[in-house]
């Protein structure tokens, strides 16, 4: 089989949504001739764990590592809270703190294009020694973090190599790039490097159409849209007695549905049935602005917090609920972000709530598989008539998803396209 080295951050034990690509790739790849071998830092700065995933590394498959080096341990000696907060990506937009601000410029200006910068050398000078004894031909870099990609573009600097880059998401325009409190010149930097990286690469993938059109823009490299996908680990379970709509991973400021409260708390007004029977379930880390939205709303009695759940327990709740959330931040930059759990979501089988911005690619993908309805925060009124229907098919048992075409998102498929594209 031919070798390919992956560099990847996030590995088991490393939790949430990061994790899942290059775990289930690296799983199927030896079906279509491909050896992976994966390369990690040996003392990772993981903000989310989830030990249960040790359970998913393939047998027999080689790993390497090396130390890292990150400022999250120095940070945390001034607040251990709030480096964990920013390094797992919440960043305060009302009030931020001094010590915030001061955090998020230096994380911003002195640690470009990010935090684990101090891993690029070290890894290039070991990994093309391994290059070369192990007759590796290809290389993939996967990011976030885009530093990454710099270890990337100094082994194909090196080595006789094709260097495939993986966009999980985007570089310049990803939502949180603005909030960084980045000079000119650092952002100026960021657009070099995301310039050189994507120029030098051998081939891109990326996890929507809408980064690719972006990158298309920058390099006429081939660029490949490989979505992130689910696989078969369903017990059979039974549905949640009462109406839970739950939310599974990170909701932050950006994705408070301010419209979906307004109507939830109409609802329980209006109807003594859905008020007796709602619950809210959010599952992962939840912003203060969310939890302030909540409360003045009033629903802070439907709502209950599972806070950070395993990946085996994320699949169950989904399975259970009665409706599955899926949100985005209403913006431009927002429009090619696909959630990784809408395809887990899909798999769940149970109707899907979207809220997201305009022309979202993860809203059509959602219209296309027949598996939920897609609304804006403006389409109050469609949200609340939907949610009135599907409680009473709720009421009479008959709440179903009669979705369709989501087969081409199990990972044994994807990763078929990656082994053709490779």
């Amino acid at each position: 089989m031919q070798k390919v080295l992956v560099i990847t951050y996030y590995w088991p034990p490393a939790g949430g949504p990061g994790v899942q690509r290059w775990l289930k790739f690296t799983k199927y790849l030896p079906e279509f001739g491909f050896q992976p071998i994966v390369y990690i830092p040996e003392n990772p700065s993981y903000p989310i764990v989830d030990e249960n995933l040790i359970n998913e590394i393939p047998e027999d498959i080689q790993i390497l590592k090396q130390p890292i080096q990150e400022p999250y341990g120095w940070a945390s000696l001034l607040s251990k809270k709030k480096t964990k907060t920013i390094s797992s990506g919440i960043i305060q937009e009302k009030n931020p703190s001094f010590l915030e601000k001061v955090l998020l410029w230096i994380r911003g200006n002195f640690f470009i294009p990010d935090a684990r910068k101090s891993w690029v050398k070290p890894s290039i000078s070991y990994l093309t020694k391994v290059i070369s004894d192990e007759n590796i031909k290809t290389v993939i870099t996967t990011g976030p973090p885009h530093s990454l990609h710099l270890i990337g573009l100094g082994l194909k600097e090196n080595c006789s190599i094709q260097w495939i880059t993986d966009f999980r998401d985007p570089w310049t325009s990803i939502g949180y790039h603005k909030k960084l409190r980045l000079s000119k010149s650092s952002q100026r930097k960021h657009k070099q490097l995301e310039a050189k990286v994507l120029n030098t690469a051998d081939k891109i993938l990326v996890t929507s159409n809408l980064t690719k059109q972006e990158f298309e823009t920058i390099t006429d490299k081939p660029i490949k849209v490989i979505t992130n996908g689910y696989d078969d680990k369903l017990k059979p379970v039974s549905l949640d007695s009462g109406f839970t709509i739950s939310h599974m991973g990170s909701l932050l400021t950006g994705r408070n549905p301010i419209a979906l409260w307004k109507v939830i708390q109409e609802l329980v007004q209006e109807n003594k049935a859905f008020k007796n029977a709602v619950q809210i379930q959010l599952a992962g880390v939840v912003g203060e602005e969310v939890l302030q939205s909540i409360t003045e709303y009033g629903l802070e009695s439907y709502v209950k917090s599972l806070g950070y759940l395993s990946h085996d327990d994320v699949l169950e709740v989904q399975q259970k609920s009665q409706v599955l959330l899926l949100l985005e931040i209403d913006s431009e930059e927002t429009k090619g972000i696909i959630p990784g759990k809408l395809f887990e979501y899909l798999n769940a089988k149970r109707p899907i709530l979207a809220i997201g911005p305009e022309g979202w690619e993860a809203g059509k993908l959602v219209i296309q598989t027949q598996s939920g309805n897609v609304f804006t925060q403006n389409d109050s009124k469609c949200l609340k008539n939907v949610l009135l229907d599907w409680f009473k098919s709720y009421e009479n048992g008959e709440l179903r998803c009669n979705s369709v075409g989501v087969g081409q998102f199990h990972r044994k498929a994807l990763t078929e396209s990656l082994a053709k594209f490779i």
